[in-house]
């Protein structure tokens, strides 16, 4: 089968940012009075803002909290995140080659991530714009935010594609369980978190060596 496309995620995958992300995650609930476990922490890895709120406010047992508190907190976390993010984003081990091989073999490609515009217009500050057709964001997808389906079939909508025929390249289980349901191929290239094995899924250590060739043949497997 031929590749239609190649669909990116961001942060864990191409960059290394998932830890950058812990800055603000464990300042905030700090500010909460509180202290944000490993465990916790590792669940919102790919989660959308609100999931990752939600689970903020629960850790120091504010089970409900108010739409200004949500609000105000996740405003708070993107304006440091974007202070961190601004002061360098580091990449995954052989992912800014990836990009740019897969990118040369004129398959069409999109960033799929669950960060929202704002953040991901600084992040393609270090990536590159010109590498992707389309971008979609955690924050255009109406709420269907990974693991749900919708980021990727967003994208295969706007390249004309079939997701069927597309490669999804991701490192946590919360992308992955997205990108399958979408029906795409995953590369998986863990990072912080383990991701368990299943359909339609090829593991890889890294992303060094990754180009077109080393990709079609996974819809064939």
């Amino acid at each position: 089968m031929t590749v239609e496309a190649v669909l990116w995620d961001m942060d864990g995958t191409l960059l290394d940012s998932e830890k950058l992300w812990d800055v603000p995650l464990f300042e905030f609930v700090e500010k909460l009075g509180g202290e944000l476990s490993l465990e916790t922490r590792h669940a919102m890895v790919g989660s959308s803002v609100p999931r990752t709120m939600a689970m903020l406010f629960a850790e120091v047992g504010v089970d409900a909290p108010t739409e200004e508190e949500l609000e105000d907190g996740a405003a708070w976390i993107m304006r440091r995140t974007e202070e961190v993010f601004r002061a360098g984003l580091p990449w995954r081990p052989g992912a800014r080659e990836a990009l740019r091989a897969v990118r040369a073999s004129g398959v069409p490609m999109a960033l799929v991530t669950s960060t929202e515009r704002g953040l991901t217009e600084v992040a393609l500050d270090t990536i590159g714009r010109d590498l992707f057709d389309v971008t979609v964001c955690g924050d255009e997808v109406d709420g269907l935010n990974k693991p749900l389906p919708e980021p990727y079939l967003r994208a295969a909508r706007l390249l004309g594609v079939d997701p069927t025929r597309c490669v999804a390249v991701e490192d946590s289980p919360t992308g992955v369980a997205s990108a399958v349901a979408a029906g795409c191929t995953v590369l998986v290239v863990p990072c912080d978190v383990e991701v368990p094995g299943g359909e339609r899924r090829v593991f890889r250590d890294s992303l060094v060596g990754v180009d077109l060739t080393t990709l079609a043949p996974l819809l064939d497997g």
